[in-house]
């Protein structure tokens, strides 16, 4: 698919962006719903689709209550503690994140249930976690 898409989308590529993204639109229509694929038993997506039956109302109100406060990203993907502007992500604009002081100016910073990784207030930078979607320890009870 990925070949194919590139070349009847991009060779030769649109003169400006709206062209290219014309292209691309084209190709995606055609992909799925003139294209028999394999994997679908000869038939196009479009003939099997259906839309889900479940509504999405977005995620939940997120809380942290064992954390020392809240930090709502903004849009350019950075969180304001004590009058300094820290970079975290786009990926998170508009979204609530917990901070936790961890040491003195070290902060910890989590999105839902995941830890993300630590602030230097004084460098002011995120160090992130490797892989803060891994595996968890829980506690032996």
């Amino acid at each position: 698919m990925h070949l194919t898409l590139k070349r009847e989308a991009t060779r030769p590529p649109g003169r400006n962006i709206l062209q290219q993204q014309a292209r691309f639109d084209a190709f995606v229509s055609e992909f799925n719903t003139e294209r028999p694929h394999e994997a679908l038993d000869m038939r196009a997506p479009a003939d099997i689709y259906t839309t889900s039956a479940r509504i999405y109302n977005g995620l939940p109100e997120i809380d942290y209550p064992f954390h020392d406060r809240d930090a709502l990203v903004t849009n350019c993907g950075r969180i304001c503690i004590y009058r300094k502007m820290i970079n975290i992500s786009t990926v998170l604009a508009g979204q609530k994140l917990g901070i936790e002081e961890v040491d003195d100016g070290i902060w910890l910073v989590s999105f839902m249930h995941y830890d993300l990784g630590y602030i230097d207030l004084e460098q002011r930078t995120l160090q992130t976690i490797d892989n803060p979607f891994g595996t968890r320890l829980s506690p032996m009870s």
